[in-house]
């Protein structure tokens, strides 16, 4: 029988959980012995009983469970230590961020372990249901919102009050992803007037299509990688975007910065010098601060303020709504599991010529197999 091992996630800042009582039954009831950490889903809600009521064992022996199981399933990556534990041939599934973590890649190598990331799941019509980026990033855009209105001087929708009309908060919201397009939805639901940019014009339609105005700014020739992220601006083309953009940065109440590039450190799209146009007692979230920033000021993890006007990096940002993160989150990762299951032997079978499998297992028996990834290293 194949054992399926979930640890707690070991950061002190992460509440969520990466297999809830919920798909550990459905695990159990696909033929898994499922082993859990203890104290697994107390950061979101979930008891040690709710998981033994589930059909899962519940351990105080973390080296143990690493040791026994055929299969790891966690958020966070692991550390060098806890790979040296693993069985030859295990399989590790997880964030991984193998782009900037090749000492940790070798390590998963040289152990002979399998290793999926969660990051390089294609965004395929197949691959949807695993899409933990995207998940976690339609959260994120909804936290960002309401922390940003929670530190705003004022309210967000327009009110008719006995003393006169409030007009509604300006809210710019760069970059029109999965995150970006649930921040426009959440602050126009909030009330707010709502106006966007991003690089790939074609998402204006998207944008106008949740009440939205398109920002429109030449770059020139934009376009998108063919996961449907935006390809990095040249330097020129990153200046005139920063230029472009400044004007609305200043009259905003609120700007939700979501530029990041995948593997590589996010740009920089706003300079102090805008941040200190804006008026005192606005607000920036940038939901990059922690791999480097887009706004220039901007503190990982934490605040900031620049000329009365306050930045928001703290980071984490679906791991504020712990629970429905971990619901979704363990989704993903029960389809990824389940998609592969074989029911009759009762256990993982890996195709890695398979479309999805391609493109997310990084290392195989002994080796480095994602082509990306060699190409990375070479």
């Amino acid at each position: 029988m194949t054992l399926i091992a979930i640890p707690n996630e070991t950061s002190n800042r992460e509440q969520r959980t990466a297999i809830t009582p919920d798909n550990a039954d459905r695990l159990v009831r696909s033929g898994a012995e499922v082993l859990v950490e203890a104290g697994l889903g107390s950061g979101c809600g979930f008891s040690d009983q709710q998981y033994r009521e589930s059909g899962a064992r519940v351990t105080d022996a973390r080296h143990t469970l690493l040791e026994q199981a055929d299969v790891v399933l966690r958020i966070h990556k692991p550390t060098v230590g806890e790979i040296a534990l693993l069985q030859h041939g295990a399989l590790h599934i997880s964030y991984l961020d193998p782009f900037n973590e090749r000492g940790l890649v070798e390590a998963l190598k040289d152990q002979q372990v399998t290793a999926i990331s969660m990051e390089m799941l294609p965004r395929t019509t197949r691959a949807q249901k695993m899409d933990a980026l995207s998940s976690q990033a339609s959260l994120a855009g909804y936290v960002m919102v309401i922390q940003a209105a929670n530190r705003l001087n004022r309210i967000l929708p327009m009110m008719m009050t006995p003393s006169g009309t409030i007009k509604p908060a300006r809210v710019f919201v760069i970059g029109a992803g999965v995150a970006g397009l649930q921040a426009i939805a959440t602050a126009k639901r909030l009330g707010a007037r709502v106006t966007a940019f991003d690089t790939r014009t074609v998402v204006a339609e998207q944008v106008e299509s949740l009440g939205a105005g398109f920002l429109k700014i030449d770059l020139g020739a934009t376009s998108q990688t063919g996961d449907g992220y935006a390809q990095q601006l040249t330097a020129e083309q990153l200046a005139k975007q920063q230029q472009g953009q400044a004007d609305e940065i200043a009259k905003s109440d609120i700007v939700i910065t979501t530029a990041q590039v995948f593997g590589r450190k996010p740009p920089l799209l706003v300079t102090r010098d805008v941040v200190r146009r804006m008026r005192p007692g606005s607000v920036i979230v940038d939901m990059a601060a922690e791999t480097g920033g887009n706004v220039e000021g901007s503190v990982a993890g934490g605040l900031a303020e620049i000329g009365g006007v306050t930045i928001i990096g703290s980071g984490s940002w679906s791991g504020q709504v712990s629970r429905d993160a971990s619901d979704m989150y363990s989704n993903n990762l029960f389809n990824l599991v389940h998609e592969y299951w074989d029911a009759e032997q009762k256990k993982l079978v890996l195709d890695l010529n398979d479309d999805i499998l391609s493109g997310c297992v990084i290392t195989h028996a002994g080796e480095i197999v994602n082509e990306t990834i060699r190409k990375q290293y070479a």
